[in-house]
This record gives C-alpha cells, sequence and structure tokens, in this order.
C-alpha cells in the first residue's frame, strides 16, 4: 500500500507491549508508515524502537512529537494513560486502539480534528476489521462541522463549536450562512440533514438552535447569545501590497491589521500577499510571509501597468514604473477580469518608525487551499468489494473526492466517506471526467478517479496523464499516483480455470475511439500468432457486427473447436459463464459486461475448466 495514503497523519507511532500485539501491529506499520515502539522486555523487529523507562513515561515523550498514536492495548489501559496528557482536541494527538487480534479498531480520541475517525476506516479496511466510530456526526452520515473546511483549505474562526456540534447531533435546525467559498459540501449532503442555508422568508417560522457564518468577515459574537454560533474563514482574500525599501515586518503587520479591522474582514481569510516584483527580496515581506505562512505572487511593472485601478498615482509611476502597486497586485493575484477591489489603497504609517506601507483587497471567487492537490486513479477491480485491493480501497476512503460512471460509483457505494464529495459521469464523457478530476486536482483536493478493471487498461489513466500532458503539466503539481485493480480479463480467467497460462493479448472491439481498420488488423495479427485473446467491448446495442467478424477471422486461423470462455459481469450478482467453442460462441448473449476469451491452439476443456498449458508437463 503506498505510504502516500498516510501522509497527513504522520508522524505516527504504534504501541504494542505483549508479543501478540506486537506481531499485530508490525506489518501494519510498515504499511502505513509508523515506527514500533516495544519495551525492552520485547524482541525487536526490524525499525522498531525499544523504550527501556515505562511506558506512562515512554509516552509522555511522543505526545508532543506524533500527531497519532496507535495503541495495540486493552481501551481501559489506554485511556488511564493518556488521560493525565490531554489537553486540547485540537492539539492532541489521535488515539486510535486496535484489540491484538486485529478484529476491532477504535477512534478513541480526537475523532474530527486529529482525523481519528477517517484513520481509524483506513485501519480497519487494511486489517479487514470493523471500525468503531462513536461521534454523533458520523452516524447521522454528516460531515463534521468543526473539519468541514479543511479539505478547501478554510480556517477555523471564533464560536462555540462544542454547541453548535451538540445542536448538530439532536438534529436542530441549523443555520448556514455562507457569503464565500466552495460550495461543494453542501451538494453531497443526506435528505435528512439539519441545516438550512441563508435567511428564512419572512413567512417561514424558523428559529434556529446554532448558526454557522461561512465569511471573509470576522465578526463579533455577543458572549452571552440566545444560541452558538461558529465562523469558519475561506482563504479569498489578496492582499495587494506596496512599501518602502526596508520596512519591518512588525509595520507590514501592523498594516495589514489596520486595515483589516477597518473593514471588519478576518486576518484567517487572507490567500496570500501579491506586490511589484521589485520587492521580491523585500526582507519583512518574506518574514511576515514566513511567519504567516502565506504566499507571496509577484508580477512585473509592464503587467500592473496594464490594469485599471481606482487611484493612479504618478508619482508611483515615476519610482517603479506603474502608476499602482498595491490595487494592481491585489487584482492580478485574484484575476483582474474577474475582480473588483474590496478594499482600495490604505496607506498607513507610524510614529514609531520610518515608513509606510499601501494595503489593497481583492476577493477571488476560488479560496486558496495551501494544498498540493492529489490525482489518485483507481482501478476497483470487477466490482465486488472483496477483489479490491486495500490500497484502492483506502484510496477511494481517503480522498476529498471521487469521480466515475455511475455504475462504477453505485459498486464502491459502501466505501464512500461521509461529507465526501461524488461526482458521476455518463459513460461517454471520459474526457469531461478527466478535466473536472485535474481542475479540482489543481485546486489542492485530494481526487480519486475510478475505473472498473485496472484503471491502466482501456481505464481512465491513459487519458488523464494525456490531459495532464497537453495542460503543461510539470510532473509535480497536482502529486499522481496509480492504484491498480484486478482487470476484467484477469476476473473472467479466473471464473474458468487458467486460460492466460501462455502468451495472451486482449483487443477491444469499440470503434469509438479506434478504427475499425486497425482494430481488424489486430485480430487478423493474433489469430494467425496464435495467440491467447481476451476480447473487450465485444458488443453494444447499435455495435453489433463486430464480434461476427471477430469469429470469421479468427476461424480462419484456429480449429473450429478451439475453446472459448464467455463470461458476462463476473463477480457480480448477474454473473454468467458460457463454456462453448469458437464455431458455436454466437450462439450465447454477448453484450458490454462481456469480456470473451479465445483459447489458442493448445487450449483445453477438462471437467468445466479451460486449460492452456505452458508447457510443464510434455
Amino acid at each position: 500500500m503506498s505510504l502516500s495514503l498516510f501522509t497527513e497523519f504522520q508522524p505516527l507511532a504504534a504501541i504494542a507491549t505483549t508479543p501478540s500485539a506486537a506481531e499485530t501491529l508490525y506489518p501494519l506499520c510498515q504499511t502505513i508508515g509508523a515506527t514500533l515502539h516495544l519495551p525492552d522486555s520485547l524482541t525487536p523487529f526490524n525499525n522498531s524502537q525499544t523504550y527501556t523507562i515505562s511506558l506512562k513515561e515512554h509516552l509522555a515523550t511522543l505526545w508532543k512529537t506524533q500527531r497519532t498514536l496507535i495503541f495495540c492495548l486493552a481501551t481501559g489501559a489506554v485511556v488511564r494513560l493518556i488521560a493525565p496528557l490531554l489537553e486540547d482536541k485540537s492539539t492532541d494527538p489521535a488515539i486510535i486502539v486496535i484489540d491484538q487480534t486485529g478484529k476491532w479498531v477504535i477512534s478513541l480520541c480526537s475523532g474530527h480534528t486529529g482525523g481519528a475517525d477517517r484513520l481509524a476506516e483506513l485501519i480497519a479496511t487494511e486489517l479487514d476489521a470493523t471500525p468503531i466510530i462513536t461521534g454523533a456526526s458520523a452516524n447521522l452520515g454528516l460531515p463534521a462541522i468543526d473539519i468541514l473546511g479543511l479539505p478547501f483549505g478554510w480556517r477555523k474562526g471564533e464560536g462555540d463549536w462544542t454547541q453548535v456540534s451538540a445542536a448538530i447531533a439532536r438534529q436542530e435546525k441549523v443555520q448556514v450562512i455562507q457569503e464565500v467559498g466552495s460550495t461543494l459540501w453542501q451538494d453531497h449532503l443526506p435528505e435528512n440533514h439539519p441545516f438550512y442555508f441563508g435567511f428564512p422568508e419572512a413567512d417561514q417560522a424558523i428559529i434556529p438552535a446554532a448558526r454557522i457564518w461561512i465569511s471573509a468577515t470576522k465578526r463579533q459574537f455577543a458572549e452571552k447569545s440566545d444560541f452558538p454560533r461558529v465562523q469558519w474563514h475561506p482563504r479569498v482574500l489578496w492582499v495587494g501590497i506596496g512599501c518602502i525599501r526596508g520596512t519591518s515586518r512588525q509595520l507590514i503587520e501592523t498594516a495589514i491589521e489596520q486595515v483589516f479591522q477597518r473593514y471588519h474582514l478576518a486576518t484567517a481569510a487572507i490567500a496570500g500577499l501579491a506586490t511589484i516584483d521589485l520587492k521580491a527580496d523585500e526582507t519583512g515581506l518574506l518574514e511576515y510571509c514566513i511567519e504567516k505562512q502565506l504566499p507571496l505572487k509577484t508580477f512585473a511593472a509592464e503587467v500592473l501597468g496594464g490594469i485599471e485601478v481606482p487611484n493612479p498615482s504618478e508619482i508611483v509611476s515615476q519610482e517603479v514604473g506603474t502608476k499602482s502597486v498595491a490595487e494592481a497586485s491585489a487584482l492580478s493575484a485574484v484575476s483582474p477580469q474577474k475582480a473588483a477591489l474590496i478594499v482600495p489603497k490604505q496607506i498607513i504609517k507610524s510614529e514609531q518608525e520610518m515608513g509606510a506601507v499601501t494595503i489593497a483587497i481583492a476577493q477571488s471567487d476560488l479560496e486558496y487551499t495551501g494544498k498540493i492537490g492529489q490525482l489518485w486513479l483507481v482501478g476497483i477491480g470487477p466490482g465486488k468489494l472483496d477483489q479490491m485491493t486495500p490500497a484502492a480501497m483506502t484510496a477511494i476512503k481517503q480522498a476529498d473526492v471521487i469521480i466515475g460512471y455511475s455504475l462504477y460509483l453505485e459498486l464502491i457505494k459502501p466505501l464512500q466517506r461521509k461529507g465526501q464529495i461524488v461526482e458521476s459521469f455518463p459513460i461517454t464523457q471520459e474526457q469531461k471526467r478527466a478535466q473536472r478530476a485535474i481542475e479540482l486536482a489543481q485546486w489542492g483536493l485530494t481526487v480519486a478517479v475510478i475505473s472498473s478493471g485496472d484503471c491502466g487498461i482501456y481505464g481512465m489513466a491513459g487519458l488523464v496523464l494525456e490531459e495532464l500532458q497537453q495542460a503543461g503539466w510539470d510532473g509535480h503539481n497536482p502529486k499522481l499516483e496509480v492504484f491498480a485493480g484486478i482487470s476484467a480479463i484477469q476476473a473472467a480467467a479466473s471464473r474458468v480455470g487458467a486460460p492466460l497460462m501462455h502468451d495472451f493479448c486482449t483487443i477491444s472491439l469499440s470503434d469509438l475511439l479506434t478504427p475499425w481498420q486497425v482494430i481488424e488488423k489486430r485480430l487478423e495479427a493474433a489469430a494467425k500468432a496464435d495467440f491467447v485473446t481476451g476480447i473487450y467491448n465485444p458488443r453494444s446495442q447499435t455495435r453489433t457486427g463486430q464480434i461476427i467478424k471477430a469469429q470469421e477471422i479468427f476461424l480462419k486461423f484456429r480449429n473450429p473447436n478451439t475453446p472459448v470462455a464467455i463470461v458476462h459481469s463476473a463477480y457480480r450478482e448477474q454473473e454468467q459463464i458460457t463454456l462453448t467453442t469458437l464455431e458455436k460462441m454466437l450462439d450465447f448473449p454477448i453484450d458490454m459486461l462481456t469480456t470473451v476469451i479465445i483459447g489458442n491452439c493448445s487450449t483445453r476443456q477438462y471437467a468445466n475448466w479451460l486449460i492452456t498449458p505452458r508447457g510443464y508437463i510434455s
């Protein structure tokens, strides 16, 4: 399994105190990239760490350095060990407990913010165990409100998160006022969700039990309020900035804070800073961006000079070659064709130090996530969950977004996680699927694009890579990973024995993307070369003649009694298996969900199984 699936939970420590617990945890640690910690009384494993002090003392050393702790201990013992160390659920590590047989995986602490709930599900998938998630939002099929905006890079503001979460758990009416940021999360709520959006009509008597603001504005909540409120701040504000050379980080920070307070904006909603390229090495700006973990965009004077702004300055033009730095930079960072300034330039000076800072703010339609997106190309196998690889199942559960054909999405529905974005496209819109996946990954989301069988065999992997190439992808952003699946030819072969034991090939009869003349040439070459041949897409409702022509071609080079397997919907409820011959193969139903395997000259049928000898027995 790829360690990239567990990156967000690192660094990760696993703790075992008995030989059986160590044996349960060791292979898991190799899979998820955890370090196994053992007392010196146990025989160490490769790459495990041994502690000589008490577990209580050792745990105290791990608490501040590890993002996740996995225990293979009794739950009561874990509770007593961690109780003195617990401080705040927003900073405590995620705590997972696994029983010694590996049958149960419990999310004990930091289920939402720490990610213990999600990690418990992922580990349970790897161990073929049962996850124990006790949070109310998970059981109601709702996204946890205190992690709702994390996939989109939103930042939490002030509010009573505990009481708002409690109102949601009680399924009371919760008002959501979303002024900025992605609304994708709204499109994938269960039907019985407790949210209503915006303000009620005059004739509606809706009294909310709680309110969620999703805004770039910083709202002041009264200490004594009728109901609890919380704030999420999508990062949509780009701060255009100009300053005199040598301006300190402190003055820059003071200027930004003053302007944001004046206009009641949340600094948590800052996406980044923008300025002229002459300021790319300005120490104060760089120090501020590093401290606040913000990107700094710079633009040439020629670019800024082409932007229309409300407050141009001839003095600035004489100094740097453009009539605007702050306003033009803010607009350029957002996209000048779509943006408008929400704060025109403000000049801030300080009596304590020399210099001045000019601030302007533009608001983007699309929030800045601050993340490098990931494209996971996932093969889901023939369609039954137990035929999927653990890595593929984990990738689907871990992804922010799943994109695929509706039939395949239905097959993996039990793997879908609460709050996941799931987008379905018709069978003929493969290119749109690929483009949408790339768009979301470039934005910073983790996107799983699913294909039946193996994604690299007549699946989506090649198309996604082609689209990336056309877009000038740098090979790094977004990151890309391919998760193999059992292909249709492998699944069909497994249901009829061992027909692929010698050289074989696969050919698709669909001429939507490949000219029939090319397909016909390949059929003839395969038949003449005596390859065992797997036929994909043999017949559709409108394309019926190709399988007839394929049979004719093979009959020119193969014995009419050559064994043929016709496998419909392998491993699915509608599975049908027929063993016949090349001469009689068209007497049986064949459609788009069918894989046809034509044997070679040595393939034989025995006891309702097909065998293609490799030559071990002469």
